[in-house]
């Protein structure tokens, strides 16, 4: 049957809108600087010979965007099985991608994309450091039926695939396999990255007090002014005050953040994959193979427990840290039902736990010495060295070994690593409790590590490398760690999945 990409053809012709802004946000870029000392000395320059440069410009970067638009085309060549751009003004460049080593494509929407009723979808392969494929101004519909063909699930499914995919279609594509609803990101918002947020406020709040006294000329805050005119108790009511204004300014950022980011959050089933559909200002749309993740990560901390929402993090094949961090999926605000019900599309099974590793307790006693000992003989070196030091700081000494001594203690007592013949678990975290899931055949290679003072008591590391990230174990038993090495290798050695 003919397909709608069979031939190559371009943008949505009002793509040129967006192809201009685009040059020009890059041409701006170019000559900010000009542009600045154009600004500062105005009433030194030539006003018609400024007017006349700009509407050069705007003509110049007007005439590249249609030239772009004019040069850009997109295909697909179903004989090679490749997905093919062709783009340039004056160095023409074609770019090949074989639809098999696609791991995810996205839709995207900005603002100005939004107004004029256009969208981006970019294609990753994770071969590079940027996007293989990006078409910046396409239709809605043609976005999602070239999404569909990028991602058609392999020739070769097994009939149980093939009867599940039929089974899938015959379900309305207007509802949604999953939906987060508005009250979930809401119990997110409010229950999670408070560190994240706290060190962004206090960066904030310590950068514009610089910028204030550098203003100004002077220090706002004098300890002798304060120590004159404010009493003790007026000082500690203030300091509560302002911590309660902190966390409430916490709060209310990290609602923000959810509510924007993941608003009308949608997962469906597409032809055996997940479309994932989310924001409010910027629009995402994502399709995702089962058959391409690498490692699940289930994260939540107490007060989540409570209210009955998790966060799930889907990471892909990957190029480095960056790009980690970047290309995996998040799905927040999932209950029990919902997040069993999404392993299930992703394993076909439910992970369960299996042989538990425990690490020694020595893991315990060596991240107590980097975080509480060493800091403390540093504290220690500093208060004697300083002439006149201010005496009233040794009462956070106690405060800062307590609360540090703790979260050493639950990351040591939730460490584990889980072991059965179709799951590796690995459980971390001190108040956010995260759940790694990873499938054996992933792993693209194996790292133990043992230190020679650790032969004698039989510890060591283990580091599982998968295209998605690593996943590390330290000071567990190390016989059992290389039995389950030397059976992973051999699985690997006669596996022949599809993981890339």
């Amino acid at each position: 049957m003919e397909s709608l990409f069979d031939k190559p053809q371009r943008q949505s012709s009002i793509g040129v809108l967006v192809l201009f802004f685009d040059t020009f946000y890059h041409y701006g870029r170019a000559f900010g600087p000009l542009l600045v000392i154009y600004i500062l000395k105005f009433q030194e320059v030539n006003k018609l010979y400024l007017i006349l440069s700009l509407l050069a410009l705007v003509l110049c970067i007007g005439i590249i965007a249609y030239l772009k638009f004019l040069n850009f085309t997109f295909y697909l060549d179903h004989n090679k099985n490749e997905f093919i751009i062709q783009e340039g003004i004056f160095n023409k460049t074609n770019t090949t991608v074989q639809l098999y080593k696609i791991q995810q494509v996205n839709i995207t929407q900005n603002l100005l994309q939004r107004v004029i009723n256009v969208y981006s979808l970019e294609v990753d392969t994770a071969g590079s450091n940027d996007k293989e494929g990006k078409i910046k101004a396409i239709s809605h519909d043609l976005a999602l039926e070239l999404k569909s063909a990028l991602l058609q699930n392999e020739s070769n499914s097994t009939k149980n695939d093939v009867q599940s995919v039929e089974s899938e279609e015959t379900i309305s594509p207007n509802l949604p396999f999953l939906k987060i609803s508005l009250l979930s990101l809401m119990k997110m918002g409010i229950t999670s990255n408070y560190i994240k947020s706290f060190s962004l406020l206090l960066i904030f709040f310590f950068t514009l007090l610089d910028y204030v006294e550098k203003v100004f000329g002077e220090e706002l805050y004098q300890k002798e002014t304060i120590e004159n005119y404010v009493n003790f108790e007026l000082m500690v009511q203030s300091i509560f005050i302002l911590f309660l204004i902190f966390i409430l300014l916490i709060i209310v950022i990290n609602l923000a953040r959810m509510l924007i980011k993941y608003f009308d959050y949608s997962v469906n089933k597409q032809k055996g994959s997940l479309l994932i559909s989310y924001g409010l200002i910027n629009k995402h749309s994502t399709i995702v193979k089962p058959e391409k993740v690498q490692i699940t990560t289930i994260s939540r901390n107490y007060f989540q427990k409570k209210l009955d929402v998790l966060e799930l993090k889907i990471k892909q094949a990957t190029h480095g840290d960056k790009a980690e961090r970047e290309s995996s999926i998040d799905i927040p605000g999932c209950n029990e039902t919902e997040k069993n019900a999404i392993l299930n599309l992703i394993f076909s099974k439910i992970p369960e736990k299996g042989v538990m590793l425990k690490p020694n307790f020595r893991k315990l006693g060596f991240a107590v010495f980097l975080t509480i000992f060493l800091p403390l003989l540093c504290f220690i070196q500093v208060r004697s060295i300083i002439p006149n030091f201010d005496y009233h700081y040794d009462y956070l000494v106690p405060v800062y070994v307590i609360f540090v001594g703790l979260v050493q203690y639950f990351k040591y007592r939730n460490s584990r690593l889980f072991i059965n013949h179709d799951f590796i678990i690995l459980q971390s975290g001190a108040w956010d409790i995260s759940n790694e899931i990873l499938e054996p055949n992933r792993i693209q290679a194996i790292t133990t590590s043992q230190l020679f003072w650790h032969k004698n008591i039989n510890i060591g590391s283990l580091t599982l490398h998968t295209a998605g990230g690593n996943i590390s174990f330290q000071l567990g038993d190390f016989t059992k760690i290389k039995q389950y090495v030397n059976l992973w290798l051999y699985e690997l050695e006669k596996s022949d999945s599809n993981w890339m």
